[in-house]
């Protein structure tokens, strides 16, 4: 048995549970099972709670979550939960097999957009409950982001796999290569279903907004497809989150010399801080405090930056230096700077948006304007973690159950 468990405490209010995870993971009870060596049983309790839970093991920021909030950091020796949990997962997501568990949704049909994180779990809940599921996806097949941004050597892709297998047993429905909003509107779901999700990917690019960015290469298509770009001897990476260190250790596996240039410092990075470890282990290097400024042949213009803390003791902000300009050569430029939703399927509906340009829902993620349909994920939260894409999609299934 893992020696790790034994140092659990099986603390009745766990903060781990109830204050570092979005879903609630019932860490004291799965982590009792598996001392007892009733790893079924802990498999299908952590399955039922969260369907991704082999992968959030796997992808999460554990010291934002799980890990940093176990109350033996007191003694800097937090029990490492996650190890634990993907082994009980990561054994039972290939046994496992979708039962109908009861019938509080049968008879109604649901339509789910985006077969990534937020379709996956929500097809599970949703079939389980009754209900007849149909997954769409613009990708031939499914995964989401998982399957298509996470690079291999992080998430293996027989997760997703696995899922595919279950859900075809299971009947399910999946199609993909459909686009909505082109292929099929959105009304033409609302009206052939009980209810529509909306849980596609922020897949959007944000752009830098300089002169010569059209000759740049966005990290999103670079993921998708790492082997269909020819990266050169040099590749430089501008940005600070995990779309970049994912694009900055794909372009390391490439045999480039990487680089990851950032306007901030390592302090500021939003990316998970054992990524950015692991990309220095794996050989990038990085420069902070640098903002592009222009994109030439064969590099970049970049300008010093620094923080300044205000005199009334506010928010540190980030100065761009002038008269600070120098050319660093690449041969590939990557952009990670951030993503958001595609909202262009709501085009033509009576979804009421809101002045940023999303559209506005209520509390339980019902899009305002439209009768029966929902969002989560991405598309409600911005670019966030897969654990809490779950936790946002699990509101609305609740939603739907409570309302059934």
């Amino acid at each position: 048995m893992n020696s790790e468990a034994m140092r659990c405490l099986l603390c009745k209010k766990p903060k781990c549970a109830l204050q570092g995870c979005p879903v609630h993971t019932p860490v004291p009870e799965a982590m009792a099972l598996y001392r007892e060596g009733r790893l079924d049983e802990a498999g299908e309790l952590l399955f039922r709670n969260n369907p991704l839970s082999a992968v959030t093991s796997l992808v999460c920021d554990w010291k934002q979550f799980c890990y940093g909030h176990c109350v033996l950091n007191v003694k800097q020796v937090p029990v490492r939960w996650y190890e634990i949990e993907q082994e009980i997962s990561g054994a039972y997501l290939f046994r496992h097999k979708l039962s109908r568990r009861s019938s509080e949704l049968a008879g109604k049909k649901y339509a789910l957009v985006g077969a990534g994180p937020v379709g996956l779990v929500s097809a599970v809940w949703l079939y389980e409950a009754g209900a007849d599921v149909t997954l769409l996806d613009a990708n031939p097949r499914m995964g989401g982001v998982l399957r298509y941004g996470i690079p291999a050597f992080r998430l293996d892709k027989k997760y997703c796999d696995a899922f595919e297998t279950m859900f075809a047993e299971a009947g399910i429905t999946f199609r993909g290569g459909v686009k909505v909003g082109e292929d099929v509107t959105l009304a033409e779901l609302s009206a052939g279903y009980d209810a529509v999700l909306v849980g596609a990917g922020a897949e959007k690019p944000a752009t830098l907004h300089i002169p010569g960015e059209e000759h740049s290469l966005q990290a999103l298509p670079f993921l998708k497809d790492p082997s269909a770009f020819d990266l050169g001897k040099k590749v430089i990476v501008i940005g600070g989150g995990n779309v970049a260190m994912d694009a900055c250790r794909t372009a390391v596996r490439q045999g480039a010399e990487t680089w990851v240039y950032y306007r901030k410092t390592f302090e500021n990075m939003p990316a998970n801080p054992l990524e950015v470890e692991e990309a220095k282990a794996d050989g990038v290097r990085f420069r902070v405090f640098q903002a592009p400024v222009e994109v030439k042949e064969g590099g970049v213009v970049f300008r010093d930056c620094e923080n300044v803390e205000p005199e009334d003791g506010g928010r540190v902000v980030t100065r761009i230096i002038d008269g600070t300009d120098h050319f660093v050569e690449c041969d590939t430029l990557l952009t990670a700077i951030s993503e958001k939703p595609d909202f262009g399927l709501f085009a033509g509906t009576s979804a009421v948006m809101n002045e940023s340009g999303w559209p506005s829902t209520d509390e339980t993620g019902k899009v305002e304007g439209l009768p029966n349909v929902w969002m989560a994920g991405d598309c409600i939260l911005g670019p966030k973690t897969v654990v809490e894409a779950v936790a946002s999609a699990r509101q609305v299934f609740q939603a739907w159950t409570a309302n059934a």
